[in-house]
């Protein structure tokens, strides 16, 4: 089975032995404490349970999210900073606010600082400010995209983080950002533990193309899905208003085709769906071109998405890679618009195709209302578990809880789109598609 050996196990920094602010509020609140010992199955069915427990195995689970009735940190003593990193995603700003506003009015922390620009911000050498971050300065960010605390890409010298928040006295560091800033978040809390320092650091996992591995759902992803529709939707008026016409979208995607195959779904207007995860051609009789044509004979119009991620065999195989170490992707939506208007002109056959990239609009966008709720919750179980003294986790959301995931048991893997699982099933049956590979 696929999780059997993930360690769930959380570390902490110590033994909580301080009362949570939160016994005093007042009676009309409920005060909902939760356990290290509540935890959240990983598997769901019922005959995997039903084994497990026939062979004597513990099935694995994570630790439930949320407030414990004993603390690890003072919150009168105490200083926070967060930090985003990576690139920009809806739903930042809503992470800031809530991990502010959690911190200040339910645990009373006063000192609380925003690092600018990402990683840099810790370095000396760049010479980026510090914010002090109050209820105030946070109060209004909701309707803004991208971050009020600015990003930046590319690794920094861990070392000089470690030294820069042992400066600074920060006893919990928040880190919002992808696979990355997580593997980075790994390295900072092993660097702090080796010097033996009580600083507690806590992801909140952060990808626009929902390809954390073992987070069912990141934020961001919903708000994605809901302007990706609406350029599908623009893209099917265009091809419609002409004779041959093509709607081409290029969404975002760079190893996972999540935002290109739920997008499909959701506005079921598309005929291609082309990801990273699911092989196809150009040429031969099941290739894109031949099915395309087809299509068009037919109906007349036809609309094409495809992640940014796939199709890159098409290019040269040496590939830079940009600060963060990623590869740079060639870009598949130009290759694409230049192969079909090349292979139509070479039959004689007119079309009328239109490009359509809305990518850099996506990620800078405020959150819609379903990011923005997930992302309150997000940002109050991030401190509920720093508070407790937690460190190394990010947390995430597993069937349909907020739960405590090791770093290392997430950073550095990464969730795909199964060829064979029932998303990539009900876009083939949508679509209609079929294989786009040709038989060997």
């Amino acid at each position: 089975m696929e999780f059997d050996n993930i360690d769930t196990k959380i570390f902490t920094l110590g033994d909580p032995k301080i009362d949570s602010p939160i016994h005093k509020e007042p009676d009309t609140i409920d005060r909902h404490f939760v356990s290290d010992d509540d935890k959240v199955l990983i598997y769901v069915k019922e005959k995997l349970i039903t084994a497990m427990w026939d062979k004597a195995l513990t099935p694995p689970a994570f630790e439930l999210a949320g407030p414990r009735s004993k603390i690890y940190f003072d919150p009168s003593k105490i200083r926070c900073g967060l930090v985003t990193c990576g690139g920009l995603c809806p739903g930042l700003n809503d992470i800031i606010r809530a991990v502010v506003l959690e911190l200040y009015y339910r645990y009373g922390v006063r000192n609380i600082y925003g690092i600018n620009y990402g990683l840099q911000g810790f370095i000396p050498k760049y010479g980026h400010d510090v914010i002090d971050l109050t209820p105030t300065h946070v109060e209004r960010i909701l309707d803004m995209g991208g971050s009020v605390l600015g990003s930046s890409r590319g690794p920094q010298d861990i070392a000089e983080v470690a030294d820069s928040l042992e400066r600074m006295n920060i006893g919990i560091l928040f880190m919002v950002g992808g696979d990355g800033t997580l593997m980075a978040a790994g390295k900072i809390a092993d660097e702090i533990l080796e010097r033996n320092l009580k600083i507690g650091v806590v992801g909140i996992p952060k990808t626009i193309d929902n390809d954390i591995y073992l987070v069912s759902r990141s934020f961001g992803f919903d708000t994605a899905i809901d302007v990706a529709t609406q350029a599908i939707r623009g893209a099917h008026n265009e091809a419609e208003g002409y004779p041959n016409g093509i709607g081409l979208i290029k969404l975002m995607g760079r190893h996972s085709g999540f935002i290109a195959a739920t997008a499909a779904l959701a506005q079921q207007d598309v005929n291609f769906v082309l990801i990273p995860e699911v092989d196809f051609e150009l040429e031969g009789p099941n290739g894109l071109l031949t099915k395309l044509e087809k299509r068009l004979k037919k109906r007349k119009h036809a609309v094409i998405v495809v992640a940014e991620g796939a199709g890159q065999k098409f290019f040269q195989s040496d590939k830079e890679v940009d600060a963060s170490g990623n590869i740079k992707l060639d870009d598949i939506g130009l290759f694409l618009k230049e192969k079909i208007n090349e292979y139509f002109k070479a039959k004689n056959m007119e079309v009328s195709l239109k490009y359509i990239d809305p990518s850099y609009m996506i990620r800078s966008l405020p959150a819609n209302a379903n990011d923005s709720v997930f992302c309150g919750f997000l940002g109050r179980d991030a401190v509920h578990a720093g508070m407790a003294g937690k460190t190394k986790l990010i947390i995430g959301h597993w069937n349909n809880h907020f739960v405590h995931v090791p770093i290392e048991s997430s950073a550095g893997n990464r969730k795909c789109v199964s060829p064979h699982g029932k998303l990539w099933r009900t876009v083939l049956e949508s679509t209609g598609q079929g294989t786009l590979a040709n038989e060997t």
